[in-house]
């Protein structure tokens, strides 16, 4: 199994701990201002994101299947093997979602708004942000429709092929072993179901790569400590999203972990990118008549 560089990336650096435990521990530090910090930093764009995200989980994918490299007709850029990327899943009531990296539960929150009758299952590493997620959910009386646990995304909690559909927003950065993380997330996920990603990537228009850059690398660092007392929290997401292995690559390794039809779009710029791999109807499907 391969090891990137961004697996290597971690908050503190000084700490003697494993990557999993910094990320779990720097989330806990600065869970009670995270939901502000995030809709401060990104100006709101990150609800347009998820929105845009679930909408492949309702049938709104209607691309022609890309080549290798090259771009479809709604814009979405993927390998050559996507059938799947046709035919996509077909939104039902009462879908059974996964969102691995849940946080505070935004992602699943949405979920359950956008898709009529979805059961979702949230995990998280970080107790303190899954307890703020909770209080969020009690508030919507959501209780039924949305459980959060503490959970690794390379070692799922979960039987083999659980799921509808898995999403992921701006979690796969913070594996520690990305391959493995993505493994277990197509074990868990029935045959013909869906993942989708969402990951900050780096724009490639010139001018606004340079806006990016220093926006990450001085703004937000700065306003974390301000507002979160927390400077290395958002000196990682800098540091992470800089070796985290971004479109095309990302499409590569989703393909070699065993998703077929895999593809990704820009949005924003190219300052967002969402992936979505599907599961082989025909994985784990037994012989039985």
């Amino acid at each position: 199994m391969a090891n990137y560089s961004h697996d290597r990336v971690v908050p503190f650096k000084d700490s003697e701990l494993g990557k999993k435990q910094q990320v779990a521990a720097m989330f806990d530090k600065i869970a009670f201002r995270y939901d502000f910090l995030n809709r401060f930093l990104s100006g709101g764009i990150d609800l347009y994101w998820r929105r845009r995200a679930i909408r492949e989980l309702r049938g709104g994918n209607k691309a022609d299947v890309a080549m290798e490299g090259a771009m479809a007709a709604d814009g979405s850029v993927g390998l050559n093997g996507g059938m799947a990327a046709k035919a996509g899943v077909a939104a039902r009531e009462g879908m059974n979602v996964l969102d691995v990296a849940t946080g505070t539960g935004d992602m699943a929150i949405m979920l359950t708004k956008q898709l009529t009758g979805s059961r979702v299952t949230g995990v998280d590493i970080s107790n303190g942000m899954l307890e703020i997620g909770r209080q969020k959910i009690a508030r919507l009386r959501l209780e039924q429709r949305i459980v959060l646990q503490t959970g690794d995304s390379e070692a799922l909690e979960f039987p083999d092929a659980h799921f509808d559909a898995i999403t992921v927003a701006f979690g796969v950065r913070n594996f520690e072993h990305l391959e493995r993380g993505l493994r277990e997330m197509l074990r868990v996920l029935k045959p013909g179901g869906r993942l989708v990603v969402l990951e900050f990537s780096q724009p490639r228009t010139p001018g606004v790569r340079q806006l990016y850059d220093l926006y990450l690398r001085l703004i937000a660092p700065n306003v974390g400590k301000m507002v979160s007392s927390s400077r290395e929290a958002y000196q990682y997401l800098n540091d992470s999203v800089k070796a985290f292995p971004e479109g095309m690559a990302f499409i590569h390794i989703l393909e070699g972990c065993g998703y077929t039809g895999s593809r990704m779009r820009r949005l924003s710029l190219g300052i967002c990118s969402l992936y979505i791999g599907e599961k082989y109807a025909g994985i784990g499907l037994s012989d039985e008549k």
